[in-house]
């Protein structure tokens, strides 16, 4: 069998082809380093340490480690807890356990409360090949939903970093996927500033605009460099804010462009797609709207690179959309 075509054991990481550099476990990393002057921060999680990339906090902050097992109620439950008595809680497991298993927890115990609790979500659409049991591929449309819910979607270590320790400061929960491992550095951190709810412009362009969120920027900046190529003037917008949703620049960004698309590693509707057809419709800007985005059913397992080409995740498969919408 070739290796394009393996599934890869839960802990390892699809390699990457590409010259970007890399940063292995930026999220921990992160963490560690806010709550070396936050002693107020906390990390738990639900018997995933390494597979969330959390244990970096473990071993530099032992006391501060909590690990309730295979319970993501109870780590939810946990985290609300320790929100009350004026912690900060970072709590980790897989975005599947998190929305399908401890939803209620998190709409009730957090986000009514309005408590400071930080929920870490891991493997993300597709991320992982293991099949519809583990590919967070509705967590957005999800969380999204739940009021009073910051959601976010970062691009590269770069943003992981930088919103790890922006969320510590926002007082309320947080829903934040997690790309872990060896993550990508595609945003320049001497240049880029994350910040809760804004969208930022990070290629002009005229012909095509991208609005994009996760991992899918970086898809789409390779996408709007090879079509350059082609005489083809891409812009992309990156939204790693699903919540509160920048609406503002959307628009804005939408009319400044012949033709929008949106780009998402995630099901077509409920999350990024929804969100930008419903700012356009609102404001009533009648521009089509093509929507990159997996297909409403459950994935099939098979390895990271075979799926996302397979559903049109890739940078070429996005150019190759672009492309055909001229």
């Amino acid at each position: 069998m070739a290796e394009q075509a393996r599934t890869l054991a839960m802990g390892q990481d699809e390699a990457r082809q590409d010259a970007r550099g890399i940063v292995e476990a930026p999220f921990g990393r992160a963490l560690v380093d806010l709550a070396r002057s936050r002693p107020e921060i906390v990390g738990l999680t639900a018997d995933l340490g390494k597979y969330t990339d959390i244990l970096p906090f473990r071993d530099a902050f032992p006391d501060r480690f909590f690990n309730v097992g295979m319970a993501e109620q109870n780590l939810v439950a946990v985290a609300a807890g320790l929100a009350r008595t004026g912690k900060i809680p970072y709590a980790t497991t897989y975005g599947v356990f998190a929305t399908r298993r401890a939803y209620d927890f998190i709409a009730i115990a957090c986000a009514h409360s309005a408590l400071d609790v930080k929920i870490i979500a891991g493997l993300p659409g597709l991320t992982t090949g293991y099949g519809g049991t583990h590919q967070a591929i509705e967590d957005l449309a999800l969380m999204r939903m739940i009021p009073g819910l910051v959601v976010i979607d970062p691009c590269d270590a770069t943003e992981i970093a930088q919103a790890t320790a922006a969320i510590a400061d926002h007082p309320g929960p947080v829903y934040m996927r997690l790309l872990r491992g060896n993550v990508p550095v595609v945003l320049d951190p001497a240049a880029y500033r994350f910040e809760i709810g804004k969208a930022k412009v990070l290629r002009e362009g005229r012909d095509v605009g991208v609005v994009s969120t996760g991992l899918m920027t970086e898809r789409a900046l390779d996408a709007a460099a090879a079509l350059a190529g082609r005489g083809l003037s891409v812009g992309v917008l990156h939204v790693s804010t699903l919540k509160p949703f920048d609406a503002e620049a959307v628009a804005g960004f939408a009319a400044s462009v012949d033709r929008l698309v949106s780009a998402e590693n995630h099901v077509a509707g409920g999350g990024l797609g929804s969100l930008v057809a419903e700012c356009l419709f609102d404001r009533g800007i009648a521009k089509k709207l093509h929507r990159i985005g997996l297909p409403d059913r459950f994935i099939e397992c098979g390895s990271v690179p075979h799926l996302q080409a397979r559903f049109g995740l890739t940078s070429q498969r996005v150019a190759e959309t672009i492309a055909g919408l001229v």
